[in-house]
């Protein structure tokens, strides 16, 4: 099976080329990135060199370049996509411009060309606020508080109508927040390590009481895999590690911690007991 997988030089998308290649010694994987601010070529330089990965920097709102890749694919995994929510508040357009008119890019050339199966990596952000005593699940209603959630979940909307018009063979995982490994320092616990690393104060935004829940990134890539594999068609997956906590939990947790002098390169898991 040869997989093209959109975002690949990304933070959670990296990690998910190299799991394919690690663990399905028979399938190929083309890579397709635009690198940009969170595209990033070392996060998959040492897989740079296998036989069975392909790279190809380009942008899923290419017409032509999309549907030359997916005619070479049995299945498209379409991790790319502009993700913070600050950056959505300052500019939505590239979160619509990449986010929603390159997702139906992408399902346009695999409904013309035909494809085994599309698997569209959301995020529960499209859920809104988690309660304190709150969880998500797949029925739960669709309440976007950024532009950034707002753009993925139309996305969602445009997979599934997809799905439901035409016929196209899609799953749809929607994650809670990753962290590990070479993720972007903008986000809160690599950006919360590298300010605590440098004796600074970290920003704790209102009062700190928003709740997420928290996977790390290869357990996320596994559950998107099996979703791949074993999903129903046209279904929707929530995947949870069901470690639901505030910013403010997560702050003291990371003052508690030893030095950590690094949240990039390839190492183990992090101490980050929850």
């Amino acid at each position: 099976m040869r997989l093209l997988v959109t975002g690949g030089c990304g933070f959670i998308g990296s990690h998910f080329v190299r799991l394919i290649l690690n663990d399905h010694p028979e399938e190929e994987v083309i890579n397709l990135d635009a690198l940009t601010y969170a595209g990033n070529p070392d996060n998959v330089a040492d897989v740079a060199f296998n036989p069975r990965y392909h790279f190809v920097k380009g942008n899923i709102c290419d017409h032509d370049l999309v549907r030359e890749l997916v005619k070479e694919c049995d299945v498209v995994v379409n991790f790319a996509a502009e993700s913070h929510v600050d950056r959505s508040i300052n500019d939505p357009s590239p979160f619509i411009t990449t986010n929603v008119q390159g997702t139906c890019n992408l399902l346009e050339a695999c409904r013309e060309i035909g494809i085994e199966r599309y698997l569209q990596i959301s995020t529960d952000e499209v859920y809104g606020s988690l309660g304190p005593e709150e969880t998500f699940t797949e029925e739960s209603p669709l309440a976007p508080n950024s532009p950034y959630a707002a753009s993925k979940a139309s996305a969602d909307l445009l997979v599934r109508a997809y799905h439901q018009t035409y016929g196209l063979p899609t799953l749809i995982t929607r994650c809670s927040n990753n962290y590990g490994p070479n993720q972007h320092p903008e986000k809160l616990i690599p950006s919360f390590i590298l300010r605590l690393n440098r004796g600074e104060h970290v920003p704790i935004y209102g009062d700190g009481t928003n709740v997420r829940d928290w996977i790390y990134v290869t357990d996320h890539c596994r559950a998107v895999d099996l979703v791949l594999r074993k999903g129903k068609i046209g279904e929707i997956y929530n995947v949870s590690a069901h470690q639901e906590l505030s910013n403010l939990e997560i702050t003291r947790i990371l003052l508690n911690m030893p030095p950590y002098l690094s949240f990039s390169g390839l190492m183990p898991r992090p101490p980050l007991q929850f």
